[in-house]
């Protein structure tokens, strides 16, 4: 991949405002080097060979080849190459599938300034990204299923009043997860509880460490486990 110290980046989204309204909001972090953009998933591989960028934003709606197939010809040739899917879809189908070609990331397109962001850094830095309300449906998804399975006589999972989590995390952290659990996001968080958002970030980074958690979805999956939080 670049070794560069910035992190480098390629854009491919055919409709080109929303394209170039995504490069204008990267140009603005001075870790981030936007250094190629494309209309689809054909140019994407030609790009990325030239280019070998570190993420890779990718509009999942795309003529000729969409972003989900140009995502799994990119890993296989490319295993290092970081993906993120742009989209207009929170259908957890859509995102299991684009998940499975080998994408670490998955954005809205509604999504605001800070969560492309925190999006980049976040899957740069090998982790990776949802978007609150996808994460939301993924968990309502989840749950479901294991209700199923519990009904049949499956795995049993918490049931009855939510046990917080108080011998790891503190009360407002226990806040912060219920809220990640109900698929709001940092700024929404901060809103609710009346703190800023980088408060929210603090909060979000302790309960990762504190759960031996990569990412927030994570941390959501094994809380549901627990019977931690209550899923809505």
């Amino acid at each position: 991949m670049s070794t560069q110290t910035k992190t480098s980046i390629v854009i491919i989204d055919d409709h080109r405002l929303f394209r170039e309204g995504v490069k204008r909001i990267l140009d603005f972090e001075a870790d981030f080097e936007v250094v190629a953009e494309g209309n689809d998933g054909d140019e994407a591989l030609q790009l990325i060979i030239k280019h070998k960028p570190d993420v890779v934003i990718m509009d999942i709606n795309m003529p000729n080849v969409n972003g989900v197939e140009a995502t799994r010809q990119l890993i296989a040739a490319f295993p290092e190459t970081k993906v993120i899917i742009l989209s207009i879809h929170d259908d957890e189908s859509y995102v299991t599938h684009a998940l499975k070609t080998g994408a670490t990331g998955y954005l809205l397109k509604e999504m605001d300034a800070d969560a492309l962001v925190e999006a980049v850094k976040v899957v740069a830095e090998g982790g990776s990204y949802l978007h609150p309300r996808v994460t939301h449906n993924l968990i309502k998804e989840y749950r479901r299923l294991i209700d199923g399975q519990r009904a049949f006589g499956g795995v049993a999972i918490a049931e009855g009043e939510v046990k917080r989590p108080l011998h790891i995390l503190t009360r407002r952290e226990c806040e912060v997860l219920q809220m990640l659990a109900d698929g709001k996001s940092n700024r929404a968080i901060g809103e609710a509880l009346f703190i800023s958002e980088k408060t929210v970030k603090n909060h979000v980074s302790n309960i990762l460490q504190k759960m031996n958690v990569n990412d927030r979805t994570q941390a959501v999956v094994v809380a549901i486990k627990n019977g931690w939080v209550e899923v809505k």
